[in-house]
């Protein structure tokens, strides 16, 4: 049986422990200039966001996390989590009506998943 479909992966998120130097890492490496504000910088390229979290932010993320973006979070939480995943991280409101969560696989790899409104 399978539930809601995805729309893929748009977004994945990097924890960096220097965010000048990653910056100009990944702004070599897409060729996009980065878009930052006091707690994120993003590059917007071939219609996926690429992130750097400064130390991991507050969900202390050790390693990239891709994130699956849903029609609806909620439903797709509860079907991941049926199906043997662990809620790692769960929904809440990042502002601008996006809406995200993680879960961990049987295997312990971080999932995120995107809504937005």
């Amino acid at each position: 049986m399978f539930g809601s479909p995805t729309q893929g992966i748009k977004t994945v998120l990097h924890p960096v422990s220097d965010v000048a130097t990653a910056k100009a890492v990944y702004a070599a490496l897409l060729g996009v200039p980065p878009q930052t504000d006091s707690t994120y910088v993003g590059f917007e390229a071939a219609g996926q966001q690429i992130g750097l979290v400064p130390g991991g932010g507050p969900q202390a993320m050790t390693s990239p996390v891709a994130y699956w973006h849903v029609a609806d979070i909620e439903a797709k939480l509860a079907e991941v989590t049926a199906a043997g995943a662990t809620v790692n991280e769960p929904v809440r409101d990042v502002g601008g009506g996006r809406l995200v969560a993680t879960v961990t696989d049987p295997d312990g790899n971080v999932l995120g998943l995107i809504q937005d409104r």
